[in-house]
């Protein structure tokens, strides 16, 4: 035991001394790099960059009164050789709470790039900048520093028209930045997911009663009662460990890339349609999904060994046993992880098992927190029920994107809403008591919550209902197929349209959301914009995306925004999931991923990461006649202000 502790300090003290070895030759934690591109004969612009080292943030050149020193940058222009044009343009960067000075602040990790459009009157070699800035970690700040910055006009690269060169002195995107925090939002959604997936299994028959046998078990077993808790804690940890490497085992399978490939994939969605379909059946009774019981015996009798190999047994142990109600729920959200590709599958198990190890700790902590535990009963089976009905719900989504990518018409808008509305109406008459499954115990009266639920349900099935007949239903839009892929897209009895009137359309181009003349080839819907004289915005989207569709049924239906898309601008809609195949002398290998472009939705999916380094839908760019781009391109924005304001910036540069 005791050398056991003086190995565990003596390695903490190896640790320390080699943190503040690295803390103490740490100087500066950025570095800057420039570059120089030439637009005309006598514009050019100044692209100043920020590396920062992992940890640290630089922040932005607006920033609240009272808080850090902003990043600014000075020009020395005395020699009256050029002018500045516009002000210093700046990448997306982070809006979040800054833990030191206690105010939102928006700010730069990885890297910063810093963009001045210039205009030169006489030959000039190079221009010196001065650029003062602060970086901060997470705990503390660097005093505020400045450096000086030499841009070399002799070696300038030439502005691309293909990526957007500057027009109205606006700067091309910074689409890495944006992505990232696209990511790390998609991330933090599929963790709250899978912690709330984690707090449903544990109320259910299989885990709940373990709870107080669990901790029962180490408070009685362990000598003293902090014994106990760190016996309880190792429980926890262990069950988070192993459901960890589950899903690090999903994602070595898929491999980090397969967003697009998988979300979009046919056969992905038909397979993980039946999986749910056969776990929703397992929570309603029709089966129990069990392990052999072979596995369970063979665990449990390691998990009598004394020490840390059997507590990570006893863990294992209630994983396996536990496999019929958390089985399902697991398989559920390593389906949703698995189709956003990268660590979701990691992150997600991580938030699983965190809600379920959690209250195994805090209980052997206080265990008197145990007599406030409701008791076991007829109400746990009825959280699997509920469970069961809603997997079996979420299944036809998935059955849906398939149909949606192969464009069948098999399952329509008013069909999807047919079946939700069948299966929420049968949960509602479940939870009032009208309907009774295989295992759930003899019901004398149904509780106030039970009730409560019930009526809920059951409005929200009247809820869905006008859907049959052509509302939008924004409360579930990016579920349903959108409202065009229907038997009657504006409602019974109504064949003219949204906008009431026949609308003459160009050649190549059709009617999409909101009865917007949109073309669906690039090229096509460019010849029409330089014929008509407007700016375009590039959408970038697909049939089974489901913020795509939250964009076209919440954000373009507002008024202001919706006029704009119908008479300011050009819609181009590139669907990126598009399984047309390509006419065999069309087809060619990417330059950018050396990939064989077979389909349509290859095509634009590689159009737009070779021209604006993203893969994210939606996406939308604006861009004048001649593909230049007019403002930073933008992702999903639910705000609408917001992206009516990205919109007029755009038109506003192109006039």
């Amino acid at each position: 035991m005791y050398s056991t502790l003086r190995f565990i300090c003596s390695f903490l003290l190896i640790i320390l001394s080699f943190s503040s070895e690295i803390e103490a030759q740490v100087v500066d934690p950025i570095k800057w790099t420039t570059e120089t591109e030439k637009i005309s004969d006598t514009e050019y612009l100044l692209i100043a960059t920020a590396s920062l080292d992992a940890g640290w943030h630089l922040y932005s050149q607006q920033v609240p009164d009272g808080g850090p020193v902003p990043t600014s940058f000075m020009y020395d222009d005395s020699s009256g050789d050029f002018r500045i044009v516009g002000n210093t343009q700046e990448g997306e960067g982070k809006d979040i709470q800054d833990p030191i000075f206690e105010m939102e602040i928006k700010y730069f990790e990885n890297s910063a790039v810093f963009k001045q459009k210039i205009e030169v009157t006489e030959e000039v070699g190079r221009i010196l900048a001065f650029v003062e800035y602060m970086v901060c970690d997470d705990t503390r700040c660097l005093p505020p520093d400045e450096e000086e910055l030499t841009f070399n006009l002799t070696e300038e690269t030439t502005a691309e028209t293909a990526t957007g060169s500057i027009t109205g002195g606006m700067v091309s995107t910074l689409p890495e930045a944006e992505d990232s925090a696209s990511e790390s939002r998609g991330l933090l959604n599929i963790f709250f997911l899978s912690f709330l997936g984690g707090f449903a299994a544990l109320l259910t028959p299989c885990v709940f009663p373990m709870i107080p046998m669990t901790v029962s078990f180490f408070t009685k077993q362990s000598k003293t009662r902090a014994s106990g808790i760190k016996n309880a804690l190792l429980y926890g940890l262990f069950i988070i460990v192993i459901y960890v490497v589950l899903g690090s085992v999903v994602t070595a399978i898929f491999g980090a890339d397969s967003l697009n490939a998988l979300s979009t994939n046919v056969v992905f969605n038909l397979v993980f349609f039946a999986l749910l379909v056969f776990f929703a059946c397992s929570f309603l009774g029709a089966f129990e999904l069990v392990l052999p019981s072979s596995w369970a015996t063979k665990i449990d009798s390691q998990a009598d060994r004394e020490g840390i190999i059997g507590i990570f047994f006893m863990a294992l142990a209630l994983a396996i046993v536990s496999f019929s109600c958390t089985g399902p729920i697991v398989g559920t959200l390593l389906v949703e992880s698995a189709s956003k590709g990268g660590l979701a599958p990691i992150i997600g198990m991580l938030g699983f098992s965190l809600a379920i190890a959690l209250p195994f700790a805090l209980f052997a902590a206080f265990p008197g927190w145990l007599n406030s535990l409701p008791k076991s009963g007829g109400w746990l089976n009825t959280v699997k029920v509920v469970l069961g009905f809603l997997e079996l719900a979420f299944a036809f989504k998935f059955l849906s994107n398939a149909d949606l990518v192969l464009q069948l018409h098999l399952l329509e808008r008013e069909t999807f809403l047919a079946i939700w509305i069948a299966v929420f109406g049968a949960l509602a008459l479940y939870l009032l008591g009208k309907i009774t499954l295989p295992h759930d115990s003899t019901l004398q009266h149904i509780s106030v919550g039970r009730l409560s639920l019930g009526l809920f349900v059951l409005a929200f099935v009247v809820y869905m209902i006008p859907g049959l007949w052509g509302a939008p239903l924004q409360w579930i839009s990016g579920f349903p197929p959108p409202t065009q892929y229907s038997e009657s897209p504006y409602g019974v009895g109504n064949t003219q349209g949204v906008t009431g009137t026949s609308v003459e359309l160009p050649d190549h181009a059709e009617l999409g959301p909101l009865d917007l003349i949109t073309f669906k080839d690039y090229e096509a819907g460019m010849a029409y914009a330089r014929k008509v004289n407007k700016p375009v915005m590039l959408d970038f989207t697909g049939y089974a995306c489901v913020n795509c569709r939250k964009m076209e049924e919440r954000v373009w239906p507002e008024p202001q925004v919706q006029q704009i898309l119908r008479d300011e601008l050009v819609l181009i809609s590139l669907y990126v999931d598009d399984k047309k195949e390509l006419p065999e002398v069309d087809q060619y290998v990417s330059e950018t991923t050396g990939k064989k472009i077979k389909t349509i939705g290859n095509k634009w999916s590689d159009f737009q990461i070779k021209h604006y380094k993203a893969n994210a839908q939606p996406y939308y760019v604006l861009v004048d006649s001649e593909g230049n781009k007019l403002n930073e391109p933008t992702a999903y924005n639910p705000d609408m202000e917001s992206y009516l304001a990205w919109l007029q910036e755009g038109i506003e540069n192109y006039n």
